[in-house]
C-alpha cells in the first residue's frame, strides 16, 4: 500500500517526528508500514497552537480549545491500524477536531468525510489541511451522532469521542464488511471497541481501555450529563 500524497516539507521538527514514531509508535507494536510513514511525514505541530509546538510530538494529548484535545499519537496510530485500511476505503470520521487524525486517514484511504460540531475548530482544521493539500477530505459542521447519511455507505467509521453506546446511524451507514472503531462508556470507564458489520448482524470486539472527550448530540451525551473525560 502506497501512502497518498500530502504536501510536506522537511522542517526543524522532523527529528522530533522520527523520535515520536520510533519510541511511541513502532516500539508499542504498530506495524502498518503506510501508517508509520504517514505519521513520520505529517507535521503534527501545525495542528496545535504555536505555543504548544515544542510539545506536539510528546506522548500525551494536547488542548485545542473549547475543552477539546488532539489525541495522544499512539492512540491515533492504534485506532487507525485497527481499521485495517488498504487505501481504497471511503472513511467517515466523527469528531475531526484539530484535523491531525483526518490528515493521517487521508493518506491511507481513498476519501475521508469528517464531521466536527464546533465551527471554530473545524475552520482551523480545514485551513491546516488545505495548507497540506489534503484534497481527498470533505468536512461538515454538525451533529456527529447522526453520521453523514447523504454520503453513506462507508467502508470504515472512526469516532474520536465516547458515547454511552454505538449510535445506530453508524451501523446503518456502514457497508457490509465495514469496520467501526470508537470509545464507548462514560466518565468511570471507557472501552475502545471495534464493530465489524456482517450479513447476519455485527461482531463487536473490545480492544482495550481508553479515555476520550464525550460525544455530544442526539444519540450521544447531552450537555451536563456524565461522560466528561480527557482524550485518548
Amino acid at each position: 500500500m502506497k501512502v497518498a500524497s500530502i504536501k510536506v516539507k522537511r522542517d526543524i521538527y522532523a527529528r522530533l517526528r522520527d523520535a515520536m514514531v520510533e519510541s511511541q509508535i513502532i516500539a508499542r507494536g504498530i506495524r502498518h508500514k503506510a501508517l508509520i510513514e504517514a505519521m513520520r511525514l505529517i507535521p503534527r505541530h501545525l495542528f496545535v497552537e504555536e505555543a504548544l509546538w515544542a510539545q506536539a510530538y510528546s506522548d500525551f494529548p494536547l488542548p485545542i480549545g473549547h475543552k477539546q484535545t488532539i489525541s495522544q499519537p499512539y492512540m491515533v496510530a492504534f485506532m487507525t491500524e485497527s481499521l485495517g485500511l488498504t487505501g481504497k476505503e471511503k472513511v467517515l470520521e466523527i469528531g475531526g477536531g484539530s484535523g491531525y487524525h483526518t490528515a493521517v486517514l487521508s493518506m491511507l484511504s481513498d476519501r475521508v468525510y469528517s464531521v466536527e460540531r464546533i465551527p471554530q475548530i473545524a475552520s482551523r482544521a480545514r485551513r491546516v489541511l488545505d495548507s497540506l493539500s489534503s484534497s481527498n477530505v470533505v468536512m461538515r459542521i454538525g451533529d456527529g451522532t447522526m453520521g453523514w447519511p447523504e454520503e453513506a455507505p462507508f467502508d470504515a467509521v472512526i469516532v474520536a469521542a465516547s458515547s454511552p453506546d454505538v449510535p445506530p446511524a453508524y451501523l446503518d451507514q456502514l457497508s457490509p464488511g465495514g469496520r467501526l472503531i470508537m470509545p464507548v462508556g462514560g466518565n468511570g470507564a471507557q472501552a475502545l471497541v471495534r464493530v465489524t458489520k456482517k450479513d447476519n448482524g455485527a461482531r463487536k470486539e473490545v480492544l482495550g481501555a481508553c479515555r476520550f472527550v464525550r460525544l455530544i448530540g442526539r444519540h450521544g451525551w447531552k450537555d451536563g450529563e456524565e461522560g466528561e473525560g480527557g482524550a485518548g
